[in-house]
């Protein structure tokens, strides 16, 4: 009994000294949101260019998606790392500063890899043509890991440093990761923009060499851009915006009361995990459903264009590439949709009734687009018209329109997806007094192993049911409604901000 008096006297203690940190101006947030952009630019080029980039090396086209297990795998480990070391940081430079700024590098590093990887692999013995190129596919894997361990450690502490310039404010944190995903949407609009214009290489003209070709040189001015970008808004915004910082005095005290850890970080994490609070338990199930729900659709969205509406096989130069670029205008236009509706996430909550309330309304609408791909699908094949040679045509105007609007469709639940669950699991973690951090770290298990799953498991299921997307899109959708059922049902609606001199109390 003494003892869990003393437990109860020091946790109400720590609940009276851990007052919330100061609200910072919008615009601070706007600026470390902002570096969003600069990430997804990177993303959105390699999901775009470099699957036919990685075949142009000489990979196989059966064993270029595997390459792409690495950034789910790549997430698993470093986010939860990155944000636990982040959490318990004491440089000068401040707790995130020093992540955000070595992610950054990282980067360019990885795109300078991924970039030169044919000219190094000629340099080293590679031979110019057609044909495998080892030694230019080792640099562009060891390239491309780096890449998503380095965007893995940029972003975790991003949105960390968000909810700590949010003060604590529910209302703030989620207006923090709506501008993210706004940033997010406009580095993705500019990255298929530059992707998709084939004489950027001019702009550079020292990218063209012997060992690289038109496309290749392309890619590489495409990720010279992306450096300059992200290096210009890193920079902008760690010089100018500081971080919000627990007095020493106060974090002392702190210190002494609960301690320091006394297991290693993965010991950290499984206690993380054992010790969460019932909101964020619920929370991770509601985001893995969800993320099962989408990653068949980003996985295989541009293949679903060219195969089954355009009816193209892969390598047929013609109708699969028209389908391919086709997914590329809808991924433009779904991006077009995630800024406008990222900017007005926090206005539909308050209409709708809530953030839990609006994700699971548009859980609702991603199972339903998800579902209708079996019916474009069978448009498509119903309308399939021949030329007077017996060759295959293009699918008519009303399939194109009903594809391309499912993608622009997707852009709504999409803002969501990227926004409110990390909204969410800053607000839960400031309310159980976790650090955001290792909070947001233990979050992104919940959307990597859905993306290792579906990765491993989409192909051989589709195979199973004849081949096509289709049977990876439908257990989505139904992925997608259990994940609005439970987030409607389940999820707690977040606690209201706390007043001026309000203490921040354990969430239950």
């Amino acid at each position: 009994m003494e003892n869990g008096t003393k437990k109860l006297n020091v946790s109400s203690s720590l609940q009276v000294e851990e007052q919330p940190l100061p609200k910072s101006k919008l615009w601070k947030i706007c600026m470390v949101a902002s570096i969003a952009a600069g990430v997804q630019f990177g993303w959105a080029l390699q999901l775009s260019l470099l699957t036919p980039y990685v075949q142009l090396l000489g990979i196989p086209h059966r064993f270029a998606s595997f390459i792409w297990l690495c950034g789910p795998i790549s997430g698993m480990i470093v986010q939860p790392v990155v944000g636990y070391y982040s959490d318990n940081c004491k440089s000068r430079f401040g707790r995130r500063r020093p992540f955000i700024a070595a992610g950054a590098g990282l980067v360019t590093i990885a795109v300078f890899l991924i970039g030169f990887a044919a000219d190094l692999g000629h340099a080293s013995g590679d031979t110019l043509g057609k044909g495998s190129k080892p030694r230019a596919i080792a640099v562009f894997v060891v390239g491309f890991w780096i890449l998503d361990v380095a965007n893995n450690m940029l972003q975790g502490p991003c949105r960390a440093l968000l909810a700590d310039l949010s003060g604590g404010k529910s209302g703030r944190m989620r207006t923090a990761n709506a501008f993210f995903s706004f940033f997010m949407a406009v580095g993705s609009i500019l990255g298929y923009a530059a992707g998709s214009y084939p004489k950027l290489y001019k702009v550079f003209p020292f990218s063209k060499t012997s060992a690289c070709d038109i496309y290749c040189a392309n890619l590489k001015s495409c990720f010279f851009i992306a450096i300059f970008l992200l290096l210009s808004l890193t920079t902008l915004a760690l010089t100018v915006v500081r971080e919000n910082e627990i007095p020493e005095k106060e974090e002392q005290e702190i210190d002494d009361k609960v301690g320091k850890p006394k297991v290693p970080f993965f010991g950290e994490i499984f206690g993380a995990l054992k010790d969460l609070p019932r909101p964020m338990w619920i929370l991770l199930l509601v985001t893995c459903l969800n993320w099962i729900g989408w990653f068949p659709f980003i996985l295989y969205d541009t293949d679903w264009m060219a195969k089954e509406v355009y009816g193209g096989e892969v390598g047929d130069g013609r109708l699969y590439d028209l389908g391919v670029h086709a997914g590329a205008l809808g991924l433009l236009l779904n991006s077009v949709v995630l800024g406008f509706m990222s900017l007005g996430i926090e206005f539909f909550s308050k209409k709708i009734g809530g953030a839990k309330r609006l994700w699971g309304v548009l859980n609702f609408v991603l199972a339903i687009c998800m579902a209708m791909t079996v019916l474009v699908t069978k448009m498509a094949e119903k309308s399939r018209t021949y030329n007077a040679a017996g060759v295959l045509m293009a699918p008519s105007s009303g399939v194109k329109i009903g594809a391309l609007a499912l993608f622009t469709v997707l852009g709504m639940p999409l803002a969501v997806t990227y926004s409110i669950p990390f909204a969410l699991a800053s607000i839960f973690s400031s309310s159980s007094g976790s650090g955001q951090g290792l909070s947001l770290g233990v979050l992104n298990l919940a959307i990597v192993v859905p993306q290792m799953l579906v990765s491993v498991v989409g192909g051989p299921w589709d195979s199973l049911f004849g081949g096509g997307n289709l049977p990876a899109f439908i257990v989505g959708a139904v992925a997608a409604a259990a994940s609005g059922v439970l987030a409607l049902t389940m999820l707690p609606s977040p606690p209201p901000d706390a007043k001026p001199g309000a203490t921040m109390g354990g969430f239950h």
